[in-house]
């Protein structure tokens, strides 16, 4: 794929000299290597940032708002975005009306000014002219209505996040009410990918049969004793203090294989979208990560770069690999190799060439590495519900992402695992903050603010006309990676099909394991664990819809037109998915009849009745009330039909694209 053109220069630190700034000063200073030679990099261009049109989640959210905000082909929906394109409005009718010469104007040279349309000229009197000052007004009106209701406390990019989180929740609601299946979809999407329950007004999120005479659930859960909390232990058991690997020599492919040669084969194609990974597991002894991992650094030079000792790097991967659960359907090292490897693909992303440092790069790949490692194979939720000993620990904040984290930096300690001993003291401050930053942006709870940084980061670009992300602080650069590390986690539906498939095989029977556990503990069985009444096909297409393409466009659009072979793969793996959900009952059978398949069973009587369904609902702050009443009156005609029963997949008819998993 062609590149779209960057601009790079040096940067230096911050000004600014208070604590927080502290840190992100030291992050950017250690962002270099050795004595400075390499420059920080700080700009990403986004001079080309189009992707065909198609109906999305924006499009189909904001097509019921009263004013739509584009600019050129996009649709501007993050509020500072909004605010910014309404100002430029304004500016350039206030141009017309004064007849003011654009050379006169400050913002008139470099690059946003050459962005900004020529003024007509007007004379005083004529219609025209007293059409464009009633539109100047108005919208100037606007954006002091919008900067009055802004609160203070909150940032540009939880107003943006609050705003998607209440659209997202507007349009689960919809779904909700089309069927059992869509109500049990629109609730494990909601409690998984929006942060803060406490935030949501769900008082009831189970549907409960009314026929069922079985008596209520005991929720008694066991409690083992253990050590003293201030150790950090695995899930199942004491964290290992023997290393992995004790060769002398390191093998060619970092793992000892009867398959050399397959192996080197496979990993020849490392820097491919949609490598098979679960053949790297076969053909490495079921080693995959380390095998990729030592692939990936050795070919960026990693290892000679930061005087990583080969046989110290094998050590700590396969130490850490074995800290992997191996009996996890879905997170065990497979997947850490796949997250691996998608990161670096990502990393190789044209328009990203010679924008981070080799000690970001090398961060992420890291981050990829140990994101999900001694993972129990169980969610944050069930973890907190059941009062484990690492939600306890945790305060029930992102319980997993911190025990891998804890987990991985405490085997480094192991004797000969080190492999950042060549690090200046200030690097391994700044990579360690790194790392935690991307591991924390993986709790799937983050999801909706990591896209609403994001969203709101390109827009603000398009509305500014710069064409150019300068990248020259720490929050800016890491909000990047972030999502870098958060799109590669969610990459399985934009891989081959055959791959696709079996991932989403592996996560289900996860899933099922853990709705049999809860089943066993009488305690709720949580959305998509239910091995009996789950339904795949449907929940991966609204899981798509709702949740990964809205990230993978908004990735794509920043760096166009590098990602478009992906969203392609999306649209065909989300079309298949679409194409094997079963059809509905007739509309005749709808009062009736639970007989059927498992699977029909979910989606019978075609819909789920009011008293029984749920309602999502944010508990807006104060100053949103307006605004959600606005929505609501604006949705109050929408139908209820099911948007993943159109054989187009989208209420339009327009057939949209999909990707994420």
């Amino acid at each position: 794929m062609s590149s779209s053109p960057s601009l790079l220069s040096g940067m230096s630190a911050p000004p600014e000299s208070t604590p927080e700034h502290h840190v992100a000063e030291q992050a950017n200073m250690g962002l270099g290597i050795g004595n400075g030679r390499d420059k920080l990099p700080r700009t990403l261009s986004t001079s080309v940032l189009r992707i065909k049109h198609r109906a999305t989640f924006w499009d189909r959210l904001w097509q019921e708002k009263t004013k739509v905000f584009v600019h050129g082909e996009d649709l501007i929906v993050t509020p500072f975005a909004q605010i910014l394109a309404s100002l430029r409005s304004v500016r350039t009718n206030f141009l017309c009306l004064t007849n003011v010469p654009p050379a006169k104007s400050r913002r008139s040279s470099g690059a946003a000014g050459s962005a900004t349309p020529q003024p007509r000229a007007l004379q005083p009197g004529d219609e025209a002219y007293l059409k464009l000052s009633i539109e100047t007004m108005e919208e100037l009106d606007w954006c002091l209505d919008q900067l009055e209701t802004i609160q203070t406390h909150r940032s540009v990019s939880d107003m943006a996040s609050l705003k998607f989180k209440r659209m997202l929740n507007k349009e689960l609601s919809h779904f909700s009410e089309s069927s059992k299946s869509g109500n049990q979809i629109s609730e494990y999407i909601c409690s998984t990918f929006l942060d803060k329950q406490q935030e949501l007004d769900l008082p009831s999120l189970r549907i409960e049969d009314t026929t069922d005479s079985r008596p209520a659930k005991k929720k008694d859960v066991t409690r083992t004793t253990s050590g003293t909390m201030s150790q950090i232990q695995g899930v199942k058991r004491a964290l290992c203090h023997t290393n992995s690997f004790t060769g002398e020599r390191v093998p060619t492919h970092g793992v000892e294989t009867a398959f050399e040669e397959e192996l080197g084969q496979s990993l020849s194609q490392i820097d491919t979208w949609g490598i098979d990974i679960f053949r790297i597991a076969d053909v490495s002894g079921n080693r995959p990560l380390t095998a990729v991992a030592y692939s990936v650094f050795s070919a960026r030079d990693l290892l000679k770069t930061f005087s990583i000792p080969p046989k110290t790097f094998v050590t700590f991967m396969m130490t850490l690999e074995d800290h992997y659960v191996k009996d996890n359907p879905f997170h065990n090292s497979t997947h850490a190799a796949d997250v691996t490897q998608s990161t670096n693909v990502l990393l190789n992303t044209p328009a990203l060439e010679s924008v981070f440092t080799p000690l970001e790069i090398m961060a992420a790949l890291f981050a990829a590495t140990i994101h999900d490692v001694d993972h129990p194979g169980l969610t944050n939720q069930f973890l907190i519900n059941s009062s484990s000993e690492l939600a306890l620990m945790y305060n029930d904040e992102s319980v997993l992402e911190n025990h891998h984290l804890a987990v991985a930096f405490k085997l480094l300690q192991n004797e000969g695992c080190d492999i950042f001993t060549g690090l200046s003291r200030k690097q391994r401050q700044t990579l360690r903050k790194m790392v935690i930053d991307m591991v924390l942006s993986t709790d799937m709870s983050k999801h909706m603010s990591l896209l609403a940084d994001l969203k709101t980061m390109v827009e603000t670009k398009k509305v500014a006309g710069s064409g150019v992300l300068l990248l020259d602080n720490y929050t800016d650069r890491i909000q990047v990676l972030e999502n870098l590390v958060h799109c590669a986690d969610l990459s399985n539906p934009t891989k081959p099909l055959p791959l696709y498939k079996r991932w989403v095989t592996l996560l289900m029977e996860e899933f099922f394991q853990q709705g049999d556990r809860e089943r066993e503990q009488n305690l709720d069985i949580s959305p998509m664990c239910d091995r009996h009444s789950a339904t795949i096909e449907k929940s991966q297409v609204g899981f798509i819809d709702y949740i990964v393409h809205p990230l993978w466009e908004t990735w794509a659009d920043l760096v166009h037109p590098d990602a478009q072979d992906i969203l392609d793969m999306l649209e065909q793996n989300r079309d298949w998915y679409q194409s094997m959900i079963p059809p509905s009952p007739p509309s005749g059978d709808k009062e009736g009849g639970s007989g059927g398949s498992e699977r029909g069973e979910a989606d019978d009587c075609g819909g789920v009745s009011r008293q029984d369904r749920i309602r999502f609902q944010v508990t807006l702050e104060e100053g949103d009330g307006d605004e959600e009443q606005e929505e609501e009156a604006a949705g109050g005609s929408q139908g209820s039909d099911d948007p993943l029963e159109d054989p187009s997949g989208d209420p339009s008819g327009d057939p949209s694209s999909a990707a994420g998993m």
